[in-house]
């Protein structure tokens, strides 16, 4: 909504301050611009050509002064941005976002890739296609959406035990096109799934993974603003990811699909705890773009 309009060299010379602040607080200057596009109707290119200062008004969804009073909050009190600004981009998606749900990191976005290699490679590929996916612990709904757009044919099921969650999850799904594809279900990971045993294509998540201890060192942008339910993984980190080994068999078709995100160093654990249960085949781990490896993919037998 466009209420306000700010003159075009107001608007630069807060600029010129704001990034000059951003690196005295070790900020990503780039962040100042990304505040200045979603509160205002500014292209990339009068900012990066410096024109903006020549526009005589810019429409704009707050004064200046509440503008600052924003990015102070992100120098000062380290906000992160995506909650000022209210979404991120994620994949060919603009989600949503809230201090309830986790913010969705640009190297998740590989997760949906390997979801489509995992189908294309599977001599049960067809069937896959067209089954049921569910992204257990969905949060933003980021990993159900890359779902349903990789998948067209699949039923496509989103769980997370916060209502909170669920609610922002379902907007991101309709003003991104795929509310009719996506079913929201709330509980704690297969409890609400009770009715799909035997029948799941794959179970996908990005589940609390670090370990408790480390939790309050984080980034304060993450350990004081992004909720630690999506964060804590118990002593080891693996909590949750123990739970979704055990469990999720039970709910697997033959040669389904398990597949989730992990930190730096956890794979080889995982890995091992796969092959123990004498449940699972083909397990994998894979990359991110930085080397790390961050997701472990396998299928059940």
């Amino acid at each position: 909504m466009v209420s306000y309009t700010i003159s075009g060299s107001a608007l630069w010379q807060w600029r010129q301050r704001a990034m000059e602040q951003a690196l005295a607080a070790q900020i990503d200057a780039a962040e100042v611009d990304w505040l200045l596009q979603g509160i205002c109707q500014v292209d990339r290119l009068p900012l990066r050509l410096g024109t903006l200062a020549e526009q005589p008004q810019v429409a704009a969804q707050f004064p200046l002064a509440q503008m600052d009073a924003l990015w102070q909050r992100r120098v000062g009190d380290r906000v992160p941005i995506q909650h000022l600004v209210g979404q991120t981009p994620w994949r060919n998606f603009m989600l949503r976002v809230s201090p309830s749900v986790l913010i969705p990191r640009p190297e998740t976005e590989l997760i949906i890739d390997w979801v489509m290699a995992a189908v294309h490679q599977s001599p049960d590929g067809d069937q896959l296609r067209r089954g049921t996916w569910v992204d257990l612990g969905t949060g933003s709904g980021a990993i159900a959406l890359g779902l349903a757009d990789a998948l067209p044919e699949a039923e496509i099921l989103a769980v997370d035990v916060s209502a909170m969650a669920l609610a922002i999850a379902q907007q991101n799904a309709v003003e991104n096109g795929v509310g009719d594809r996506i079913h929201f279900l709330q509980g704690s990971w297969f409890e609400p799934l009770e009715n799909s045993r035997g029948q799941l294509a794959g179970v996908v998540s990005n589940p609390p993974y670090i370990p408790s201890e480390i939790v309050p060192t984080l980034q304060p942008e993450v350990a004081n603003h992004e909720p630690h339910l999506a964060l804590d993984g118990g002593q080891d980190g693996l909590a949750c990811v123990h739970h979704l080994i055990e469990a999720a068999p039970s709910f697997l078709q033959t040669n389904g699909v398990w597949l989730v995100e992990l930190m730096s160093g956890q794979a080889p654990a995982v890995m091992e705890q796969l092959a123990k249960t004498g449940c699972y085949g083909a397990i994998q781990a894979f990359e991110d773009l930085a080397g790390v490896e961050r997701f472990v993919l396998a299928h059940k037998l």
